[in-house]
């Protein structure tokens, strides 16, 4: 049992399970009863996501300097009680389940689903490569 950590919209893996998209918005275009099929996501759950304003920090950040402090911001956003019990709640279904989390963009060393992935490991998550 797994957690994968995939770009939404992506073809499914075999056994990839439950899709979890941790996105601040739905896809634009898609109607909501095409999430899945078109393999966005199962489930929306923006609360792993980057807040409006952290999110505007990773879009402009274009120097390494720029980009750590983007994931700075991010993890102390998941540090909160609510997002850290989240991070929590994955590792323990991933003992249990496979799963999916992810975001549209293109690169995960250039997205917020780079620093989740180590989140879930620091928790104990069972993670995919």
């Amino acid at each position: 049992m797994v957690v994968r950590v995939v770009r939404l919209g992506t073809p499914r893996a075999e056994d990839e399970g439950l899709r979890i998209g941790t996105v601040r918005r739905p896809p634009r275009g898609v109607p909501k009863t095409e999430f899945s099929r078109r393999n966005w996501y199962d489930v929306w759950y923006p609360n792993l996501a980057p807040s409006l304003e952290t999110m505007k920090l990773a879009h402009a950040a274009e120097t390494p300097a720029q980009w750590a402090a983007f994931i700075r911001k991010y993890r102390a956003e998941m540090a909160s009680p609510e997002n850290s019990h989240s991070i929590g709640l994955l590792a323990a279904l991933s003992q249990r389940t496979n799963f999916s989390v992810g975001c549209y963009c293109e690169r995960e060393e250039h997205c917020h689903r780079s620093a989740l992935r180590e989140l879930l490991a620091a928790a104990g998550a069972r993670l995919a490569p």
